[in-house]
């Protein structure tokens, strides 16, 4: 974000610099004018986004300079610092159009409060509305990692959608190498760290991008970190998640605390994962139990069964019966294709696209995109098509 200053405090002037570089992407000082009448005898060639007046010691004829400075700039956004509430200053400001106002000295998180708000209403036009879905294993080794990364792949890449998958299994994550050889550079705890510098841009910049459209944010990988996750910063990371990409997958793991808690509070549908297996029934029940008790809908709580093999002594009807509620999707026992992929860190998809659990994640594609985007039916045949062409 391009900023001009007005000020003639040179230590304001450094501090504000210094500020807007700390942020990601940075408010750029592009030019600094010690006076209103200097800032309109000398125009940039190039409109400001932002322009920040520092109104202490600000003369009653200078004031009238705002509503001038305003008309020369119509599409920047002002910024007025100031040491004592004057009326009539605070009066002419708003005339001239001016959103924020700052007491000096300068608050560093006010400041930043402040930019964010500005940030999100430059943007409000280009922003998603993004659905976040949830995986969560009904018990250990139920596969949940490996299909919550490559149904998030699948969907960046067959529905070409702007995807982000968080890693929530705290200190055992290891999402990145389902999909990736990449090593994060940051983890969900570096950006709980600077929840104050969020945006599009920072949060974006934390992923390993396994394509353009797909990207993962790791888990924390420090276990005293983890521990310092909070809840309000898991609300924030998703709400700026939701505004910058059409699908947020979570991979909630098995454990149910304050953090994944929060995540599925915010979740648009969960997706518990189980095997056609008693005990991941009985720990299923269990699952579902809770969610129940916590309000969730059961409409939005859709079951899939990895590794499902038709002919076992467990059927789907028995599942459904069991926990009260719709078995929405199986994916196939296809053991070495999945042991392929995930030995080798690549999507199972780009690996084998025509193996059965390749086209199940397809199917799930369409599945969750037929709600929102309708035409998304010709997916398999432009996958597969061209294989057929060639046998």
């Amino acid at each position: 974000m391009k900023a001009l200053l007005i000020t003639h405090d040179n230590q304001l002037q450094a501090e504000i610099a210094a500020q807007g570089a700390a942020r990601m992407p940075p408010v750029t000082l592009v030019a600094v004018r010690s006076r209103l009448r200097d800032a309109l005898e000398r125009v940039l060639p190039e409109n400001p986004a932002l322009v920040i007046v520092d109104a202490s010691g600000l003369a009653g004829d200078e004031a009238e300079l705002l509503l001038r400075l305003a008309k020369l700039y119509p599409g920047a956004t002002f910024m007025l610092l100031t040491r004592d509430q004057q009326q009539d200053l605070l009066i002419r400001a708003m005339r001239a159009g001016v959103r924020e106002v700052l007491q000096l000295p300068l608050v560093h998180s006010a400041f930043h409060d402040a930019i964010n708000r500005i940030a999100d209403a430059a943007n409000a036009g280009k922003l998603c509305d993004g659905k976040v879905l949830a995986f969560i294993s009904c018990k250990g080794g139920s596969g949940a990692t490996f299909l919550s990364t490559n149904f998030a792949y699948a969907l960046a890449s067959l529905a070409d959608k702007k995807v982000i998958l968080i890693d929530l299994h705290g200190q055992f994550g290891d999402a990145t190498l389902y999909v990736s050889d990449q090593k994060p550079a940051m983890t969900l705890s570096d950006v709980c760290g600077q929840i104050a510098r969020i945006d599009g841009a920072f949060l974006d910049s934390c992923l390993v991008h396994v394509t353009p459209g797909f990207g993962i944010l790791a888990a924390a990988d420090d276990p005293a970190q983890a521990v310092e996750l909070k809840p309000e910063q898991m609300d924030v990371i998703l709400r700026v998640a939701r505004q910058h990409y059409d699908y947020v997958v979570l991979d909630v793991g098995r454990q149910i605390d304050a953090i994944s808690l929060r995540a599925l509070d915010n979740a648009d549908a969960i997706y518990p994962v189980l095997q056609l297996a008693l005990p991941d029934l009985r720990d299923g029940r269990r699952l579902l139990d809770i969610f129940r008790s916590l309000g969730y809908a059961i409409e939005n709580t859709r079951l899939i069964v990895n590794r499902y093999e038709k002919g076992g002594r467990l059927r789907l009807q028995d599942v459904q019966a069991s926990l009260g509620a719709e078995v929405m999707h199986t994916v196939p026992n296809d053991y070495v294709n999945v042991t392929d992929s995930v030995n080798q860190g690549v999507p199972v998809l780009q690996l084998s696209r025509a193996s059965p659990v390749a086209r199940s994640l397809s199917e799930l594609v369409e599945l969750v995109t037929a709600r929102r985007v309708p035409e998304a039916k010709g997916l398999l045949t432009r996958l597969f098509g061209r294989a057929e062409a060639e046998q």
